[in-house]
C-alpha cells in the first residue's frame, strides 16, 4: 500500500483553518518562500558548474566578505516576495536597510519578512551545507511600505519562522506556533513533501556544538560548561560528542533531529555576540520552543528580548531544553561568582 505524499501546498492549505484571523495571505507568503528556495536550491545545486562560487569582492553590512551565491539567494527572495504581495518589506542580512516592497499590491500586505538568505556562506566553497533563514512578523505600521518599526518586535510577536537547510537533501522546516513540521524537496517531481511531522528534540541529548578553536576567548561560565560536558559520566551520558559544521542551520538542524545545543556565546572580541538576533536567532527560537526546546542569550529568553535596530547581534545558546539550561546554570554561577 502507498504511503500518501502531502507536498507542502496542500499542508499549508490544509493549516490554514488554524489561523481565523487570516485569509490565505499567511498562506501564500509560506509559498512563496517554498518557490524562492526551490530556485537556490537549483543553483547551489549547480555551484561547481557555473561561475557562481567565490566573492564578488564586496563586504556586506555585517563586514563579511559577500559570496556570489549570498547575492543570488538575496535576489531570489526579494523577488519572490516581492511579486507575491502577502509582503511589505524585508530585512535581509545581505541589505544595510530594509527593503520596502513599492508596488501597489504589497503596500497593503499585512506581513514583514526578516530573513538570512544563505546562512554557512563560509561553506560554500567546499561543498558544506549552507541554509536560509526566515522570520515573519505581522506588520504594525498602518500605511505606506513598512518601516523599521515593524521589525522592531520580540520575538514573542512571531507569526511563523523557519530554514531551508541545502544538503545531501533539501529540507524545509517551519511553524506558525502550531508544532515544527519538515518538508524535503523531492527533485522528481519539484515539490516539497511533508517527511518529518511534528518535530521535537529528543530527550537526553549529547553533542554539543561550538567553534571550540575560540576555548581561550570564552566567558569562564562556558568553558566549565565545556569541561563538565567533556568528563565521563555514564549517569548523564558523558561525555558528549563535540559536532561543529560552522553553519548555524545545520548545526541546529542536526541537533533538532539527534538531541544537542548549540552554542555561539559573547567573546571578549564579540561582548554582544555574533548572531542576527531578527533573522537568526528569532527564528530558531521560535521553532526550538515550538519542538520543545529552549534558546536563550545564556541569561534571557531570546524571544523576549527587545530589538533595538534592525542587524542587532546576540549570543545564543540553543537547541534541547535540559541542555541550554545546564549551560545557564554554569553562566549564572560564573556570574554570581564573579560579583562576589
Amino acid at each position: 500500500m502507498k504511503k500518501k505524499v502531502t507536498t507542502l501546498g496542500q499542508f499549508i492549505i490544509e493549516k490554514q483553518a488554524d489561523f481565523p484571523f487570516s485569509k490565505g495571505e499567511l498562506s501564500r507568503l509560506l509559498r512563496d518562500i517554498g518557490i524562492a528556495a526551490k530556485i537556490v536550491n537549483r543553483e547551489v545545486n549547480k555551484a561547481g558548474l557555473v561561475d557562481i562560487l567565490g566573492e564578488v569582492g564586496e563586504v556586506n553590512v555585517q563586514g563579511e566578505n559577500v559570496k556570489k551565491l549570498d547575492v543570488f539567494a538575496d535576489e531570489a527572495f526579494i523577488s519572490a516576495l516581492s511579486s507575491g504581495g502577502e509582503c511589505c518589506a524585508i530585512a535581509s542580512e545581505e541589505q544595510e536597510e530594509i527593503v520596502s516592497i513599492e508596488n501597489l499590491v504589497s503596500r497593503d500586505a499585512k506581513y514583514v519578512v526578516a530573513i538570512d538568505p544563505l546562512d554557512g556562506s563560509s561553506n560554500i566553497d567546499v561543498n558544506v551545507s549552507i541554509g536560509t533563514i526566515f522570520a515573519i512578523y505581522r506588520r504594525t505600521s498602518l500605511s505606506g511600505c513598512g518601516t523599521n518599526e515593524d521589525f522592531l518586535q520580540k520575538g514573542t510577536e512571531l507569526v511563523a519562522a523557519g530554514y531551508i537547510v541545502y544538503g545531501s537533501s533539501t529540507m524545509l522546516v517551519y511553524t506558525t506556533g502550531r508544532g515544527v513540521n519538515g518538508f524535503t524537496l523531492d527533485p522528481s517531481i519539484g515539490e516539497f513533501c511533508l517527511s518529518h511531522p511534528n518535530m521535537t528534540f529528543p530527550e537526553g541529548g549529547n553533542m554539543y556544538s561550538i567553534n571550540q578553536g575560540n576555548f581561550v576567548h570564552f566567558p569562564n561560565g562556558v568553558k566549565e560548561y565545556i569541561k563538565w560536558a567533556q568528563e565521563d559520566d555514564k549517569a548523564t551520558n558523558r561525555p558528549y560528542s563535540l559536532r561543529y559544521i560552522g553553519s548555524l542551520v545545520a548545526d541546529f538542524h542536526r541537533n533538532l533531529i539527534k538531541g544537542g545545543v548549540f552554542i555561539y556565546p559573547p567573546t571578549a572580541a564579540a561582548p554582544k555576540g555574533k548572531l542576527r538576533l531578527l533573522y537568526e536567532a528569532n527564528p530558531l527560537a521560535f521553532i526550538a520552543e515550538q519542538a520543545g526546546g529552549k534558546a536563550s542569550n545564556g541569561f534571557k529568553r531570546i524571544l523576549e528580548i527587545q530589538p533595538e535596530t534592525i542587524h542587532q547581534r546576540t549570543p545564543l545558546f540553543i537547541g534541547s531544553r535540559e541542555m541550554v539550561e545546564k549551560t545557564e546554570d554554569k553562566m549564572l554561577k560564573y556570574m554570581a561568582t564573579e560579583v562576589k
